[in-house]
């Protein structure tokens, strides 16, 4: 991930000082090899550098967290994933961890745990958000300012982990008008990526999930949909382009509001 101008220190050089970053930012296979999720993981950074959090990445040293083949059905292949990436966490003696994928934050948080691999796991929502509380972060209206965001919830972070309001509270302090889909919270839903099935062809039906979710976010006229996903953002991405709308609706995280209204 090419991060120009941002500061970004991974955790072997922290380690040779002798030093201890305040978080690990867990960047995930797709904040770092999707050209499209690489934009979120550069709001998450810019965000945390704004604030003057100190925080290093592990870099190469960093694996898939093993969701997709747990998921998929492969227990095994998971295991051998998630012990390489504990040992590594461990060796560093890592604490407090924060990602911007609800896939990574769930399995890191609830089976990293049975494996050897406790930390405090937070999603970069709940970040956002306390450190609007704390008064650390102020967040500007700017150009979304009257602006009409639908937010999506992302299965892994609403259902699984029981987090609704963080993105919502976020998208609150832009003076933003919130619009709620129809299904929203925990009856939301699921984009159609999760549980590997992006990785997969699709089954036989009569219309894509994403399409069914995208016309769902797209009823009430959106200037943007908001999500807190990579695999989210694809998904919903796709089904604007379906319905020939990505030129009137955006789709963007909730760290790339919170970045392009403060103009980070």
């Amino acid at each position: 991930m090419s991060t120009s101008n941002l500061k970004v220190e991974t955790m072997a050089e922290f380690a040779a000082r002798g030093e201890m970053p305040e978080i690990l930012f867990w960047v995930g296979c797709s904040g770092s090899f999707d050209d499209r999720a690489k934009k979120i993981t550069r709001a998450i950074v810019k965000i945390l550098n704004h604030v003057g959090i100190k925080f290093a990445v592990l870099g190469t040293e960093e694996s898939c967290t093993g969701d997709h083949a747990k998921r998929a059905g492969n227990e095994f292949l998971f295991q051998m994933q998630a012990m390489q990436n504990i040992t590594v966490l461990n060796g560093y003696q890592i604490k407090k961890i924060v990602t911007g994928c609800p896939h990574c934050f769930n399995t890191i948080k609830h089976e990293y745990p049975e494996l050897g691999g406790n930390y405090e796991v937070i999603h970069h929502t709940e970040l956002v958000r306390q450190l609007i509380a704390e008064g650390k972060l102020s967040v500007q209206g700017g150009s979304f300012q009257g602006k009409k965001i639908t937010y999506h919830d992302p299965c892994y972070l609403g259902r699984a982990n029981n987090i609704y309001e963080a993105p919502r509270e976020i998208i609150a302090e832009l003076d933003a008008d919130l619009s709620e889909m129809k299904r929203s919270r925990a009856k939301g839903l699921c984009c159609g990526a999760g549980g590997a099935q992006m990785f997969k062809e699709a089954e036989k039906g009569n219309k894509e999930v994403n399409i069914e979710r995208a016309e769902e976010a797209l009823a009430s006229q959106p200037n943007v949909i908001a999500v807190a996903c990579p695999f989210c953002n694809v998904m919903m991405t796709d089904g604007v382009k379906h319905f020939n709308k990505e030129q009137e609706v955006k789709v963007l995280d909730v760290a790339e509001l919170v970045v392009q209204a403060n103009n980070l």
